[in-house]
């Protein structure tokens, strides 16, 4: 009896099987033959149509995905579009600070080297100086004394002091004796105030 009722569960399970397929799955093969016999008949492509058909599902799904994905990347454009222009702010202020510091040093050159001429001017002229000096007092000391002593007398005392202090002694000592008594001893005076 057992046997009886699998033989009998197995041709429910078959039947039911047989069914579905005689029901469901050959109508729906045959709608579908029919549907493409006639599509062909009137000139419409079918698998034209689906293949167009997936790409718009496609392109709609990427475009959503795009548009976020745009909305990101364009955030991220304005974002660097303004540090490109704090990065250009800061290299404009940069030029400038070196500009300044370029036009800075050149008027400290210029100055530098308008210093050094006039040191150069300077020391020429105090060696000129120097050696007229030198001349003036050669001069004095070739003078005879008698001769040298009335033009020292006329001289501003200064320069008189200055002259007698750049003598040779025997020089000095000649011309003094030539001098009045009371002017050779205010030189002499001021001589030694000099080489203190």
């Amino acid at each position: 009896m057992a046997k009886e009722e699998a033989l009998l569960e197995e041709e429910k399970s078959g039947s039911k099987f047989l069914w579905f397929i005689y029901v469901i799955v050959i109508p729906l093969l045959f709608a579908i033959v029919i549907a493409l016999i006639v599509s062909t008949i009137a000139g419409i492509n079918v698998f034209e149509k689906a293949k167009e058909l997936g790409e718009k599902t496609h392109i709609l799904s990427s475009n959503k995905n795009v548009s976020s994905g745009s909305k990101a990347d364009e955030d991220k454009i304005i974002n660097l579009n303004a540090e490109i222009e704090n990065k250009e702010t800061q290299i404009e202020n940069l030029q400038k600070q070196l500009d300044s510091k370029d036009n800075e040093k050149q008027q400290l050159l210029l100055e530098q080297k308008r210093l050094e001429e006039q040191i150069a001017s300077l020391q020429k002229s105090q060696e000129q100086s120097t050696k007229d000096f030198k001349e003036i007092v050669n001069s004095y000391e070739s003078m005879n004394p008698k001769s040298a002593a009335p033009i020292i007398l006329q001289m501003k005392d200064e320069n008189a002091v200055k002259i007698l202090s750049k003598l040779s002694s025997d020089s000095l000592a000649n011309i003094l004796e030539k001098m009045p008594a009371d002017r050779a001893a205010k030189y002499t005076e001021l001589l030694g105030g000099t080489t203190n």
